[in-house]
């Protein structure tokens, strides 16, 4: 079996996200028009409407034309402003704070040390006000990227622990992870945004208490689509989280060992973070969990419907599984 090396990723990742940039507007075009024909059929089979001769096709058809264009070139340029803009979205969602040699000298020094021995420009670095053991990394490219840790990690792990950390951090933003999850995010997010908006205007026009047909008949299309954006960003999202594939984890568990020389720093990390990796921002932001070291949902979020169903295509192997692949590295039980 050939060994996978980091241009292996680099390209995989690569290709992931064009193809996830691509897809993703062009399967949202077809989501709309699949609720679309369903209202028109609907339309169609209003008994008022039979005079007309009207197809299913034909109805659904003309009201493509003018919104399926408008719903693409939104989705598209969702992305293209996430791309640029979306680790300051993540940065501020999670309340994180930026860390400088003036305020942490110390965990700026351990993150300058790592990036160099990883051949990666320094990334910025930033803390989240959490107890919480966790970290992630986020950003569009190396030369763009970010490293946040909670405060939790900086204050409980020691420094071989905090490196390993780090350094799997660095792997993800050489690997270009970084940049999939962003856009995964991105697409997720924008089909719930949506669909909580939809749902809206449709609870609003009903409450109206207009009752013609062609009232009933957005309000359905509303509702239908809310529903979709609503399935598709919770039930179809886990498939696109599939596209990253769990190696990734393992292989940034590896690589961080080679690059710190002590797999136990890891170990040691990943042992303490267990149990504890639930980090209140983050606590109901599933979109935002498979950036993390760990799982960072709290335990009633953990055991919710939908992530469960997400936790089928997990991107995070056991904390378990890791540990064992690392002190089989180290010769260690």
């Amino acid at each position: 079996m050939p060994k996978i090396t980091t241009y292996d990723f680099i390209e995989s990742n690569t290709k992931k996200t064009i193809l996830l940039m691509v897809l993703f507007p062009l399967t949202l075009a077809g989501l709309v028009y699949l609720c679309l024909l369903f209202v028109s059929f609907i339309k169609v089979s209003d008994r008022s409407l039979a005079a007309y001769n009207l197809s299913t096709f034909t109805v659904a058809n003309e009201i493509a034309i003018y919104i399926i264009p408008i719903i693409s070139i939104l989705a598209i340029f969702w992305i293209l402003i996430s791309y640029y803009a979306g680790q300051s979205f993540i940065l501020s969602t999670a309340g994180a704070v930026e860390l400088t040699k003036q305020n942490a000298p110390e965990v700026v020094m351990i993150v300058e040390n790592i990036a160099i021995a990883a051949g990666l420009p320094m990334p910025k670095v930033y803390s989240i006000n959490d107890e919480g053991l966790n970290a992630f990394a986020t950003g569009r490219d190396p030369q763009h990227s970010y490293v946040v840790l909670t405060k939790g990690i900086i204050n409980n792990l020691e420094k071989s622990e905090l490196e390993g950390v780090i350094a799997h951090e660095m792997v993800h933003i050489g690997n270009r992870d970084i940049r999939l999850m962003l856009i995964m995010i991105v697409c997720i997010s924008f089909a719930t945004v949506i669909a909580e908006i939809l749902l809206r205007t449709a609870l609003i026009t009903r409450s109206s208490g207009n009752s013609k047909n062609n009232n009933n008949a957005i309000q359905v299309f509303l509702f239908v689509l809310a529903i979709s954006l609503y399935v598709y960003g919770y039930l179809v999202a886990p498939l696109i989280k599939l596209a990253v594939s769990r190696t990734r984890e393992y292989q940034a568990d590896a690589t961080a060992a080679l690059i710190t020389r002590n797999p136990q720093g890891l170990i040691g990390a990943l042992q303490k973070i267990s149990g504890h990796s639930t980090v209140k921002n983050l606590s109901d932001k599933q979109t935002m969990s498979p950036m993390c070291i760990a799982n960072p949902l709290a335990k009633n979020k953990q055991n919710s419907f939908f992530a469960k169903v997400s936790g089928l295509f997990a991107t995070h192997p056991p904390i378990e599984k890791r540990i064992k692949v690392l002190q089989a590295m180290d010769g260690t039980k």
